[in-house]
């Protein structure tokens, strides 16, 4: 293989895009970001501008080439990684009929009861692999039926994120199983959209693309997207994958039992497994694998890096300098318990353990001697709770999880490594790309599909891990006492909820 064959990855985050380019070794090259913003116009509601994906696929790509010195003719593939759960409306033109509507929006609890009550509660679990929630793209297709139904009439199809980007690069509508096994119209086990469901929903099933394996090639970069992104014509383009499936690849779980926690804007732990994993109380849910003869049940939170970037967002006057440093250095100095003061990370509803698009945050045990320091670390370990009682449903179900991998930006902080480590009462392991992990899984996904890799088992050879943080005995025990009570708290405030809920959408 020649060292001028390179793999460009995007991954469309929640935050931005980061387009990446890997070497035939899976060691990552260079990478450039461009960022995008989200919007908040209603309490529970988060909405995207795909023109702003697609510029930032576009300049990145284009920074990226000019930045790493290599060669259009260089890269033999281009594929991508993508947030999940989504909802984008576009035309037979592909042209955008409305902000597309993102994985952390919750407005549609209607519409997913409606779900529930036309094809089964536990059925839809079973099938699907995951519970009917406000979160999944089924009920935000449902929401924009039921309230633009002119648009809807208009719509030729529902995209994810990173199908829009491929549509932009090759012309091509399409999503592979992992996206479309988050969306609740996908039967999980025969790999194929769930058409009798979609029929008792009233929706179209032609308005979803056809779904592929990840590491298909669904076209070719045209003409117009090789001008615009500086890339050759005619390179393949590879469908690749959902964020959490790109990641289970890029953290090196690729065989069955392989743990990780990626902590991000939103966090999840995920086990590679070779059937769905069916809870009974429907607490985790089961995705597509990257690879094809696999799946990755896992259990999500909606805010948990999310969370400390609003307390940081919060505590920055106007004009000063981000505080991330100073928080970090602050919240070190604070015993652990961060005395006596705890959060409830639930910012824009839980998935994972609660199932609640009207759960709330919550500060609670406030008292004049809590400052700047108390809060940020109250974050983190209010974060690390609720993780915790994910890793409990797996361990329930007979998960044997020895260790923790752990990825993504969060996985940065020593702070918050000891503290999972305490809470979870599991050693931390490190692998070398952090951040780049999910792109890295994305580009295996393109390599295996132009035949650069055999097979996704080369994410053992790529993905270095090393030990990092072991469990502290005293620190273990204080968290083994304060789990319960952030438990109860949680359970104490849940009626509340719902009437808060209702007032702020008065």
């Amino acid at each position: 293989m020649s060292k001028k064959t390179y793999i460009l990855a995007h991954d469309l985050g929640t935050t931005g895009n980061k387009a990446n380019l890997f070497d035939a070794q899976g060691q990552p090259v260079a990478s450039a970001f461009l960022g995008y913003e989200t919007a908040y116009p209603r309490p529970g509601w988060a909405e995207q501008e795909a023109a702003d994906w697609w510029r930032a696929v576009r300049d990145s790509t284009r920074e990226l080439l000019a930045s790493s010195n290599v060669a259009p003719g260089d890269i033999p593939v281009v594929c991508f990684s993508g947030m999940m759960n989504g909802a984008l409306a576009v035309d037979e033109s592909g042209e955008p009929l409305r902000s597309a509507i993102i994985w952390a929006d919750q407005r549609a609890t209607a519409e997913a009861e409606l779900l529930a009550d036309r094809c089964g509660f536990e059925q839809v679990y079973r099938r699907t692999g995951h519970r009917p929630g406000a979160s999944y793209t089924a009920a935000k297709m449902l929401w924009i039926q039921q309230h633009q139904p002119e648009l809807y009439a208009r719509t030729h199809q529902f995209l994810q994120a990173k199908d829009y980007a491929a549509y932009k690069l090759s012309g091509v509508f399409a999503t592979d199983y992992s996206d479309a096994s988050g969306t609740n119209l996908f039967d999980l086990e025969r790999r194929d959209w769930a058409s009798d469901m979609i029929e008792a929903l009233g929706l179209d099933r032609r308005k979803l693309p056809p779904a592929f394996p990840s590491h298909k090639i669904i076209g070719q970069v045209t003409p117009q997207a090789a001008a615009e992104a500086g890339l050759l014509a005619g390179t393949p383009v590879v469908i690749g994958g959902g964020d959490g499936a790109c990641a289970t690849v890029g953290a090196g779980s690729v065989h069955p039992g392989e743990a990780y926690n990626y902590l991000g804007s939103s966090s999840w732990i995920a086990v590679t497994a070779e059937q769905p994993l069916y809870d009974p109380q429907m607490r985790t849910f089961t995705f597509a694998h990257l690879d094809p003869r696999l799946y990755f049940p896992a259990g999500t939170m909606q805010c948990a890096g999310g969370s400390y970037d609003w307390l940081e967002r919060l505590l920055r006057s106007e004009g000063e300098t981000r505080l991330y440093d100073e928080m970090s250095t602050a919240a070190a100095g604070v015993e652990p318990g961060a005395g006596g003061l705890l959060f409830l990370p639930y910012l824009i509803g839980e998935r994972s353990p609660h199932w609640n698009p009207l759960a709330r945050g919550a500060f609670v045990g406030l008292t004049m001697s809590h400052g700047r320091a108390e809060m940020a670390r109250a974050v983190l370990e209010g974060v690390a709770f609720n993780l915790k009682m994910i890793l409990d449903a797996f361990l329930e179900q007979g998960a044997a999880i020895e260790a923790m991998r752990l990825i993504g930006g969060g996985a940065r902080s020593p702070l918050w490594r000891q503290i999972l480590a305490d809470v979870y009462g599991l050693p931390i392991l490190r692998p070398a790309l952090l951040a780049e992990a999910t792109a890295l899984g994305a580009a295996i996904a393109g390599g295996v599909g132009v035949g650069i890799f055999p097979d996704f088992s080369v994410a053992h050879e790529f993905v270095q891990v090393e030990e990092a943080e072991q469990p502290n005995g005293a620190a273990q025990a204080l968290y083994a006492e304060l789990y319960p009570l952030f438990q109860e708290t949680y359970q104490a405030l849940e009626p509340m909820f719902e009437r808060l809920g209702k007032m702020q959408e008065a």
